[in-house]
């Protein structure tokens, strides 16, 4: 009987050292497993931050144009990851817009991150973290969602935070570079490179523009009324930050009743994506 009791309270004794020796390399598994997915995601975010890195440097010019320090220009790229967005903020800055037209610019601008943040969201697991939902969606652009949700199963937040660092750094490293180089070269070249950026909207709206009449139909009305209410003498003495605003509302809101998608062209597109 001694002997028995002896032996079962040795080993409660060696019972916390066991579960210690067997957790630690559970731990350490999950771990490296962890930063495998994090060096998978790293290498996955390569090309788009190459990518960035391209776009961000005419932003960083336009910025400089807007009149931001290099700090307030790095800073807000870093930040707002959204090339449209960015432009029209740089653009409304220059303008003097107040702050509440530049927020309800931003909203507009980036409004499509709602849906792409509903979307993802629903990919997560259920055990993960609000605080870490929130940092994965700090930078949910159209490049990084359409890797996250390219991979089957739930997003693993090891793996998306690894493709969101690159992407990073190289929108606001374009954006200093974009800046430094505005600063030091003559003011007619930075003028020129400027010019850039627009040729990186027209690759964005004229694919669309020749596959559908009605979104070629919609640019050119919006190219039409923007230089309209430019010169017209009624809306010329209104902030370009609200004419901005009122145009985009009125034409998309006008479009989508005139023009409405049917839901089997919907369902076709979501089935492709």
């Amino acid at each position: 009987m001694a002997t028995a009791v002896i032996g079962t309270q040795t080993a409660d004794m060696h019972a916390p050292e066991l579960a210690g020796e067997l957790a630690y390399p559970r731990a350490a598994r999950l771990g490296e497993k962890s930063l495998g997915l994090f060096r998978e995601g790293l290498a996955e975010g390569v090309p788009i931050a190459l990518g960035y890195f391209a776009v961000s440097f005419s932003l960083g010019i336009a910025a400089k144009m807007s009149g931001l320090t290099l700090s307030q220009g790095v800073v807000t790229s870093f930040l707002c990851n959204a090339s449209a967005g960015e432009y029209a903020g740089f653009t409304m800055v220059a303008a003097n817009a107040s702050y509440l037209e530049l927020a309800v610019m931003m909203l507009i601008a980036n409004a499509r991150y709602l849906l792409m943040g509903c979307v993802l969201s629903q990919r997560f697991s259920p055990d993960t973290p609000l605080w870490m939902r929130a940092l994965i969606a700090f930078d949910n652009t159209d490049e990084i969602f359409a890797v996250n949700v390219a991979h089957t199963g739930d997003v693993r937040p090891a793996r998306a935070l690894g493709l969101m660092a690159l992407p990073l750094v190289g929108w606001a490293g374009g954006t200093a570079v974009g800046m430094l180089v505005g600063g030091v070269l003559p003011k007619l070249v930075v003028q020129a490179l400027s010019v850039s950026l627009f040729g990186m909207f027209l690759a964005v709206i004229i694919p669309p523009a020749r596959q559908n009449r009605v979104v070629a139909g919609v640019v050119a009305v919006s190219f039409a009324a923007s230089l309209a209410v430019s010169v017209a003498p009624l809306f010329s003495a209104v902030g370009e930050g609200v004419r901005t605003i009122v145009l985009t509302l009125a034409i998309s809101a006008a479009a989508a009743v005139l023009f409405p998608r049917p839901e089997d062209d919907a369902g076709a597109e979501a089935e492709e994506a």
